[in-house]
């Protein structure tokens, strides 16, 4: 009995985001973490925006590689900036809790957690728009930190969408051996290329 189409397609795919998913945890260990979480992210979002492209016919892993190591000096050295700001936000926040007491210490603290919040978003705008876009290094930062700020629906949508994933992924932690880094970048990426459409179509 021959097998439908559709469930070798299905098997195909659940075979691809299963590997996409590996490959990220493989290389950014591989990184030992710190040298490896960005070109492993910067290469997980360029074969996400191939999919979401409709461009499927390209080895997964023989990509992913390829990306990573040719855009492992250059990742690193903008990512060096966001573990430098992460670095101070973290130092600020424990003197604010630890040398720091009443309303002062509790509005520096909620002031510093925004900013962190704001981080964490320019570094997930930095992922698509390093895979979408060719800009010298200091226009990546300024162009996701500029992301962050304005685009207030796509950031909504991400948020809601980060939510519910990570709501799916508490509650099925099996997930996180195949979704746990494909599935926030997809979302990311889909609304980001929506986002990246509407504003390429204003400047053309």
């Amino acid at each position: 009995m021959k097998k439908a189409p559709w469930i070798i397609g299905s098997c195909e795919w659940i075979w691809r985001v299963i590997l996409v998913n590996w490959c990220w945890f493989v290389f950014t260990i591989l990184g030992l973490g710190i040298l490896g979480f960005f070109p492993a992210s910067v290469a997980l979002f360029a074969i996400i925006r191939k999919w979401i492209r409709k461009e499927t016919d390209f080895p997964v892993l023989k990509t992913f590689k390829q990306v990573y190591f040719q855009e492992w000096k250059r990742s690193n050295v903008i990512g060096f900036v966001f573990y430098g700001i992460g670095l101070f936000l973290f130092i600020d926040i424990r003197i604010v809790h630890q040398m720091m007491t009443g309303f002062m210490a509790v509005f520096l603290s909620i002031f510093l957690y925004i900013i962190v919040c704001v981080l964490l978003l320019t570094v997930g705008y930095f992922f698509a728009i390093y895979a979408h876009y060719e800009l010298p290094n200091k226009g990546y930062i300024k162009q996701a930190f500029l992301f962050a700020l304005t685009s207030f629906p796509s950031t909504i949508l991400i948020v809601i969408g980060f939510i519910l994933i990570g709501y799916m992924i508490n509650e099925y932690p099996g997930l996180i051996l195949f979704v746990f880094a494909v599935a926030p970048a997809f979302w990311m990426m889909r609304v980001c290329l929506s986002r990246f459409t509407a504003l390429d179509s204003e400047v053309s």
